[in-house]
């Protein structure tokens, strides 16, 4: 299957369990980081890169070993430098069980365990209440396509970067961030008080309580004037309760000729327009 029609395979609401359950997933690879890694201010070592190679989220390296989930089938597995030294299945599993795998992962290549950390933020209820990774997890198809989306959006969000790499301080790495399980990158347009310094994130949410499908944003920092926004790009809208910034949606992207090319598109487009609603 091309990842085109793998994109609309699937009606984009109807992967909101698979969601759920990989976003509970990934928590075992930052709990992983968190507990042998050095904590960064912006909490960027607890983040996952998406491994294009692999179709994986990944750790940072620890050490020299890295922990990584595949969606499709889905499952963990340990590195040690480019080499996969185990993995785990995780249909038929409970949550509590694969905690333990990932300890002994670590344990046994004198690593501290997942398990003597906790989280610092709160899991949406829906995640949180993932206890099983049952034996049949719902459709394996389902996975495939959220791994489509994470994959086409990582290569367009990496593409971006790298052309947006002369802005300063410019765009950060294109990276997964385990609390709202969105990938993306914050293009800083100056230096100073982050409260107040321009910039603009741009990512991919899989789906939220806002939106409960994958989603396109394109979020000026500070937020814009909600009652003098520019013109919307096609086939995005405005976003305007509780934040300003421009969506497209899983939903309004399948309304496009070809997805994989109109993500890419949207995100070039959209970042132009809001930064020359910035004053850049």
């Amino acid at each position: 299957m091309t990842t085109e029609n793998a994109l609309r395979s699937v009606a984009p609401k109807d992967l909101a369990p698979t969601r759920d359950i990989a976003h509970r997933a990934v928590q075992h690879l930052t709990c992983a980081a968190r507990a042998n890694l050095d904590a960064a201010p912006d909490d960027s070592h607890s983040n996952l890169g998406w491994a294009s190679e692999r179709q994986a989220f990944m750790s940072h390296s620890i050490n020299e070993y890295a922990i990584g989930l595949t969606l499709s089938p889905l499952a963990l597995f340990v590195t040690k430098g480019d080499k996969e030294i185990d993995s785990l299945p995780l249909a038929g599993k409970s949550d509590d069980a694969v905690g333990g795998w990932i300890d002994g992962q670590l344990l046994e290549n004198g690593l501290k365990p997942a398990s003597s950390v906790s989280l610092p933020y709160e899991l949406p209820t829906e995640v949180a209440a993932v206890e099983h990774y049952a034996e049949d997890t719902g459709d394996d198809k389902r996975f495939a396509v959220l791994a489509a989306w994470f994959h086409v959006v990582s290569e367009s969000l990496t593409t971006f970067a790298n052309a947006n790499s002369a802005i300063e301080p410019g765009p950060s790495p294109v990276r997964c961030w385990p609390h709202h399980f969105d990938i993306a990158t914050y293009v800083a347009m100056e230096t100073g008080d982050p409260e107040t310094a321009r910039g603009i994130g741009v990512g991919m949410s899989p789906g939220d309580t806002g939106y409960n499908e994958p989603y396109l944003y394109i979020n000026p920092w500070p937020y814009l004037d909600a009652g003098s926004l520019p013109e919307a790009v096609t086939p995005g809208h405005w976003h305007t309760e509780g934040y300003v910034g421009m969506i497209a949606t899983a939903s309004e992207l399948t309304t496009c000729d070809n997805i994989s090319d109109a993500i890419p598109d949207f995100i070039t487009n959209a970042f132009s327009n809001a930064r020359k609603a910035q004053g850049f």
